[in-house]
């Protein structure tokens, strides 16, 4: 049991290691950009939330995206209303990322490293960003696969089969799996890999692992809370309404695990791309459901935490 979690332990610190060159990567890239983007685009709900989209997918991240939007609100370069429709926006864009690891069973891994390590090496920014990019993937790919290995022997174990068979049994239960380990993690991407490589090895069944990404989607706003910190209490709020959107967004869906595990059957024959697909329907619902009503959301928000303009 030590032996499998200490190799559990390397596959995660891979995992984590590739996603923070890839960010890296992507930031040596186009970070600049994506601030700005965010600063012009935010004038309004609906094309705040497609900035967002943008940034996210660009960055692999929905953390990075809320880390800039509450140093914006900190520095009065946006207000609280305007950060809305950017949180709704990362929320959808951060879905790229567990379509990607989908992909991990498909693309060649040591080729994809060599190259990778080959580009970081040559000392000119766009080239070192591309390397960043190439060996942070192939390094999470390394790490999904090495989660797979991983799920036959952890099923032998007595304690782990019957905290399966109970998450099975009570899909829900899974949600707060899902939540603490992305909490502790600090990546709800990671907490999503892990799922998908179970998942393909049949250690979770699809209920369950759709609740782990659930609550994957509540463990995230830690960094945002984080984040908020010793900010201003404008900025503070983006942080709660963070925190708000993916709470309620989970609990109008929880009741409904197992329609939406019948529907990602229905939109794929692969496991990994049931729950990859189906977390792209959970983002975007949640998203467009609050869209018209960002108004009222945002002064729900200041109400709960006695905030006047």
């Amino acid at each position: 049991m030590a032996d499998l979690i200490t190799l559990f332990t390397v596959f995660l610190t891979i995992f984590i290691f590739g996603m923070t060159v890839l960010r890296i990567g992507l930031y040596q890239l186009s970070y600049r950009n994506m601030k700005l983007l965010i600063e012009r685009y935010a004038d309004n709900p609906f094309k705040g939330m497609i900035a967002g989209i943008v940034v996210t997918s660009i960055l692999q991240s929905s953390s990075c995206t809320m880390v800039i939007a509450i140093g914006l609100v900190a520095v009065g370069v946006l207000n609280f209303k305007q950060s809305i429709g950017i949180i709704l926006g990362a929320n959808i864009g951060t879905t790229v990322t567990a379509e990607l690891l989908t992909f991990s069973n498909a693309i060649p891994l040591w080729p994809l490293l060599i190259l990778g390590a080959a580009l970081l090496l040559i000392p000119k920014q766009t080239w070192f960003g591309a390397g960043g990019i190439v060996f942070g993937l192939g390094c999470i790919f390394v790490a999904l696969n090495g989660f797979e290995s991983l799920a036959e022997p952890l099923k032998q174990f007595p304690i782990i089969e019957e905290s399966l068979v109970f998450t099975n049994d009570f899909p829900n239960a899974s949600i707060l799996i899902g939540t603490v380990m992305t909490a502790i993690i600090q990546s709800s991407t990671a907490a999503t890999g892990i799922s998908m490589s179970f998942l393909n090895e049949g250690v979770f069944s699809l209920p369950s692992a759709i609740g782990i990404m659930l609550g994957a989607n509540i463990g995230t706003c830690i960094t945002a809370w984080v984040a908020s910190l010793g900010s201003n209490r404008e900025a503070r709020l983006v942080a709660m309404a963070h925190i708000w959107l993916n709470v309620l967004g989970v609990l109008l869906f929880a009741p409904f695990i197992d329609e939406l595990a019948a529907l990602s059957q229905w939109l794929s024959d692969e496991p990994a791309q049931q729950l990859a697909h189906i977390s792209v329907v959970f983002n975007v619902l949640s998203s467009l459901i609050v869209l018209p009503f960002v108004h009222h959301f945002t002064r729900f928000v200041m109400f709960i935490h006695k905030y006047k303009d």
